[in-house]
């Protein structure tokens, strides 16, 4: 099962740091999502954006998770040649990244 059958994305930007939220349609699948979606898993998936460190940040009573991801934007806006400077795409991305089965 993808991602994106269990949740959707907001990417944001700061500097040559990304911030990508995902938030649960269902609070009821935030424990599965907690447990598959470690740093670790979102680097590698994005491995060819993500330079730096990838930190989690949980938000429980949102049903939703704030990854920063640290070099991961080719400089910044200002510098990058990227053609999706803001990252806006990668939020799309990191939806795609298979979550397993959901328990029960």
């Amino acid at each position: 099962m993808k991602l994106r059958e269990l949740a959707h994305g907001r990417t944001g930007d700061k500097g040559n740091t990304l911030n990508i939220s995902v938030i649960c349609y269902d609070p009821k699948h935030y424990a599965h999502l907690r447990h598959v979606l470690t740093p670790e898993r979102v680097k590698a998936h994005l491995a060819d954006v993500v330079k730096g460190d990838v930190a989690r940040y949980e938000l429980p009573l949102l049903g939703a998770f704030n990854f920063v991801l640290a070099n991961a934007l080719g400089g910044g806006v200002t510098r990058s040649l990227a053609l999706d400077a803001h990252g806006k795409s990668v939020s799309m991305a990191l939806l795609d990244i298979d979550v397993g089965d959901l328990p029960g």
